[in-house]
């Protein structure tokens, strides 16, 4: 590019509008860096798509989990500026325009996601009732001037003058320039209003049918907590006295409680405000949700193990409670899986596993070969079949197109047994498998449930139910086999409905049997001698001991022994599988590693093994050596571990300058010399500084020329 200039001066080239492609560059890192070069551009292909779809599956989830909650906000703004837009003059109006509306809107404590939640919102209210929308937070508002400059930039979308806040009488001082005022804002909303008004009947009844003929200008505080309290007073302050000028409404995002407005605020403040609370969806039913229709379904064919997905529902529950982090989670499983191993190319839906297995290469059938799982099936068959599978590679597709099918199958039938042994579980007294669903599937997926002893107390429990929820369970496990789209449960939904006419005629029999039969005890409430009064009780006793189960009582035991049945047939876990390696992805130390952060331990690695991170085998040594080429702070902090609690900084130094001389090879008489050459002295001070500034070390008060080791234990 060439500039026509009389002066020098810097120049600002924007990039072209097209749209850059990086999918060939992210392409190409994915073949370069990945262990198998074959497939790999399909593996890649594969993982971006199955990725869009779960994206786009996981917005829409969220998206209707927010509608409940957008639409009771735009309830309340439709409700807060109503006799505004009308003009009215009552007293009582005259007295509500001096509150402002404002929503408390709880969001909880994952305050990563509130962005999201916000942004939703913002979209909502300028699509559907104000384009007057200003989202503030309080990193950017320090004063009452940065807050006023961030508010009327955001609605003017113009460039602001905070040094002109103080003189309120100047409304506009150019194009560009705006006050930074609350009459500023006020001039500026009538003038827009006024020329909304003055537009023609046709772009009129457009706008309108978006927007309101006198929108509100609507203010979300982000993040309350963190806004200090004379900021929040002076703007509260300053906007009720004009209210009845400028219909503005205050949405205040609370991480904690709603009590934080009265703690902020005082009485004579928070009394100018009209609060309406809201409360979001709680983080762990949204988590529930995402795992229900990510990983509890057949539409998508990668899955989770049973330790990657303990892993991200425990940083989940114990670091920050954000469900964006576990789908960012999720989604790094799904590349790490994609891209380590090489037969995820059958990762992919029913349709296409035919064409991939039959196009599959001499060396990918070996892969195949060397799947535990599938070593574990082979030595199962016959020893002609076994021929065959080790020697045969297209006998070795038939199979392998044939298991993955029936492992498709397995999902389906999988999912819809989990969940009917979830509607027996999940009402039981302690949950002894856990009250969501997602606890019953790693309790699946980690050993054979019906061996364990959780599973044998929520059958004894369940072989306590009473009738009326016995039959709703056996209903809604009806719905849930009946969604199923195969014909592998029909004989199973037949079973549940006998069932249920069973109890129904239970209950006919029973109620014939009351109005017949006298129970012993209304016989003991008649008049009778000692005699038959004896008796009657030692017959009574003796029925105790010797109870007969009653009709209903072995009715459900057979409805419990065969759900039993059926969690024993199709819950088996999945690691039992042939082929289960190529959609389950069980790298749990790889998530762990990238997930959760250990700054400690990769400092230690960082500093004590260069060559890990520099990718440079010239760095490596013997096991307690010190690399003469290794950087200097490597040096001196293998050094400093072999101190005490207090290191001389003199003898720190020599030692130090003995490993840098060696390397540069100096002659005898610089290195037999005492005096130490100044730039070593000054790289070993840059060293030393550098380790204080980690932590390792601090400067000892009992003597000058030491410095205190403060870790110990090498990591």
């Amino acid at each position: 590019m060439s500039t026509c200039s009389v002066s020098k001066g810097c120049f600002v080239f924007k990039p072209s509008t097209k749209k850059r492609r990086l999918s060939d560059k992210t392409a190409d890192d994915f073949r370069c860096t990945s262990n198998d070069s074959e497939d790999t551009e399909l593996r890649f292909v594969t993982c971006q798509s199955l990725w869009n779809q779960i994206k786009s599956e996981t917005e829409q989830i969220q998206e209707n989990l927010n509608k409940q909650l957008l639409d009771n906000l735009v309830s309340f703004l439709s409700r807060s500026h109503s006799d505004f837009q009308e003009k009215t003059t009552e007293w009582t109006c005259r007295m509500k325009f001096r509150e402002i509306p404002t929503a408390a809107l709880v969001l909880g404590v994952n305050v990563t996601d509130h962005d999201l939640t916000f942004r939703g919102l913002s979209d909502v209210l300028q699509d559907n009732i104000t384009p007057y929308v200003a989202l503030l937070e309080a990193k950017d508002c320090p004063g009452i001037k940065n807050l006023m400059q961030k508010l009327m930039g955001q609605l003017m979308k113009c460039d602001i003058d905070v040094d002109s806040l103080e003189d309120e009488d100047c409304v506009q001082v150019s194009q560009n320039r705006i006050r930074c005022s609350m009459p500023s804002l006020i001039s500026w909303y009538d003038s827009v209003t006024k020329k909304t008004d003055s537009e023609t009947p046709s772009k009129k009844r457009n706008s309108s049918s978006r927007h309101w003929q006198s929108p509100p200008v609507v203010v979300i505080f982000k993040d309350m907590e963190s806004f200090t309290t004379k900021v929040l007073q002076d703007f509260i302050v300053i906007s009720s006295q004009h209210i009845h000028e400028l219909p503005l409404v205050l949405i205040f995002g609370i991480a904690t409680s709603p009590m934080i407005i009265h703690r902020l605020l005082p009485h004579s403040v928070s009394s100018l405000l009209c609060i309406e609370l809201f409360q979001s969806l709680s983080c762990k039913e949204h988590l529930s949700t995402i795992i229900d229709k990510l990983l509890l379904t057949s539409r998508f064919p990668f899955k989770l193990g049973e330790k990657v997905l303990q892993v991200l529902i425990n940083i989940f529950l114990y670091h920050d409670f954000s469900v964006q982090n576990f789908i960012k989670g999720f989604q790094l499983c799904i590349v790490e899986h994609f891209y380590s191993q090489p037969l995820s190319v059958l990762c992919c839906h029913l349709a296409d596993i035919k064409n991939r297995v039959y196009s599959l290469s001499h060396d990918q059938c070996e892969n195949i070969r060397r799947l535990p799982s599938f070593r574990r099936y082979v030595e199962k068959q016959e020893s002609g079949k076994q021929i065959e599978l080790l020697t045969n590679d297209s006998f070795l597709k038939e199979e392998t197109e044939k298991l993955l099918e029936d492992l498709h199958v397995y999902h389906e039938n999988y999912v819809q047994i989990l969940r009917c042994l979830h509607v027996f579980t999940s009402s039981l007294p302690k949950y002894p498998l856990g009250k969501q669903i997602r606890e019953l599937h790693c309790a699946c997926l980690e050993n054979r449930v019906w061996e364990t002893e959780e599973y044998e107390s929520s059958l004894q429990l369940a072989r306590m139910l009473n009738k009326t929820d016995l039959v709703t369970m056996l209903q809604q496990c009806v719905e849930i086999l009946m969604s199923s789209s195969g014909k592998e449960f029909d004989r199973a939904v037949e079973k549940l409905k006998e069932f249920l006419t069973q109890f129904q005629n239970l209950e006919a029999e029973a109620s014939q049997e009351r109005d017949v039969s006298v129970s012993p005890q209304k016989e003991l409430q008649k008049k009778t001698d000692l005699y038959h009064l004896q008796k009657t009780l030692l017959e009574l006793k003796e029925s105790r001991r010797s109870k007969k189960l009653t009709k209903f009582e072995m009715l459900r035991f057979e409805v419990v022994d065969y759900i039993d049945s059926l969690v024993r047939r199709y819950l088996v876990p999945a690691d039992q599988r042939t082929l289960h390696e190529v959609v389950y992805f069980n790298g749990a130390a790889v998530v762990r590693g990238h997930l959760s952060a250990a700054p400690r331990t990769a400092l230690h690695t960082a500093l004590n093994s260069p060559h890990w991170y520099l990718k440079n085998q010239a760095l490596t040594c013997d096991r307690g050596g010190i690399s003469n080429k290794a950087p200097d702070i490597c040096i001196v902090y293998k050094l400093h571990l072999e101190c005490g609690r207090l290191i001389n900084l003199m003898d720190w130094l020599e030692a130090f300058s003995t490993v840098v001389m060696a390397a540069e090879e100096r002659n005898a008489d610089a290195a037999s010399s005492d005096q130490v050459d100044d730039v070593i002295h000054a790289r070993f001070i840059r060293a030393v500084s550098e380790l204080e500034l980690l932590g390792f070390i601090k400067p000892s008060k009992q003597k000058t020329d030491h410095v205190a080791r403060l870790t110990w234990g090498g990591c």
